[in-house]
């Protein structure tokens, strides 16, 4: 008896789906360093 459960069949990977996961995370990301810059760049000028 084997009871040991195939997780590549149950959720297979959906590459579309974890483009945008990290899409979503790093455009704010990105947009947040590129601000926290540009506000710090005025400081020491």
């Amino acid at each position: 008896m084997n009871d040991r459960i195939d997780t590549q069949a149950v959720h297979p990977s959906n590459n579309g789906l974890l483009l945008l996961f990290w899409a979503y995370v790093l455009i704010p990301l990105g947009w947040g360093v590129t601000n926290t810059l540009t506000q710090a760049i005025k400081l020491f000028q």
